[in-house]
């Protein structure tokens, strides 16, 4: 496993447990309700939605360089936030340090 992978499995793991902590203490509704309550919040809302867009639109383009398949990173992103962008990475990760097998 690289240094990479680890990260992004760790960072996985925290954003997970915090999002199921989240979710169990306010739910779905309650996670969302709060940036409807100030312009501040809305602010950050809307950079994350931002965020979120810009973040589909590089794994669109950096899969078909690579020749994956970004679409249902895509749609984890949409119903899930960060969790697309982070699982995107690790089969990035992955598939650029499998090893090469040539017929020989």
């Amino acid at each position: 496993m690289t240094t990479r992978l680890l990260a992004l499995s760790v960072v996985i793991a925290l954003f997970g447990a915090l999002t199921a902590i989240a979710l169990a203490d306010v739910g779905f509704i309650g996670i969302l309700a709060p940036h409807f309550q100030s312009w501040g919040a809305g602010q950050v809302l809307a950079d994350l939605v931002i965020l979120a867009l810009l973040s589909c639109i590089w794994m669109v383009r950096d899969a078909s360089a690579r020749g994956l398949n970004a679409w249902p990173f895509v749609l984890v992103t949409l119903v899930a936030g960060s969790f697309g962008p982070l699982f995107y990475l690790v089969v990035r990760e992955r598939r650029a340090t499998r090893p090469v097998i040539t017929a020989g």
